[in-house]
């Protein structure tokens, strides 16, 4: 049985008007692409993503830091529930195949560092810049645009499956 791809988006829960636009296009490309899009289910980025991923046909999966389904954002197919606060950013990264950080505070950096130690691949598109003296590469993929952010994560999602 073939399984559709899973994207996380991840980002602010008060982005700006244009981080916003980002936000749906991703989860409009996602939708576009057949993967299934899985986010914290809030507000801000993660409801603009899942507005993306309605608009387009395609099913978005929100895990929710409280313990009631009508906490997700009303664009969210099915919502999860955990009761966990901020530690169910482990299951939004972990969840995915690939993630894209778009914009973004400290949740979205935790959730940066929780796919980048598991190996999950991190697209970055208006997102934060991580280095520390010796290192010589940036951890995250950086992407351009919408349309660029999604094709990175497809092909990494799709390369360690294979």
């Amino acid at each position: 049985m073939s399984r559709p791809l899973m994207i996380a988006v991840i980002g602010e829960s008060d982005p700006s008007p244009r981080t916003l636009a980002l936000a749906e296009a991703v989860g409009a490309e996602i939708a576009a692409a057949g993967a299934v899009l899985t986010c914290g289910g809030l507000g801000g980025v993660m409801e603009a993503a899942c507005r993306g991923a309605r608009s387009k046909g395609g099913v978005s999966i929100g895990i929710l830091p409280g313990a009631r389904h009508t906490d997700a954002n009303p664009h969210v197919t099915y919502a999860i529930p955990t009761g966990l606060g901020h530690a169910r950013n482990l299951i939004v990264a972990r969840s995915a195949n690939a993630v894209i950080a778009i914009g973004g505070k400290f949740g979205t950096l935790s959730e940066i560092a929780f796919a980048k130690v598991e190996g999950i691949p991190v697209i970055g598109l208006s997102t934060w810049r991580l280095e520390r003296d010796g290192q010589k590469d940036d951890p995250l993929l950086r992407a351009r645009d919408a349309k660029e952010a999604v094709a990175m994560a497809l092909a990494a999602a799709r390369g360690r499956l294979s």
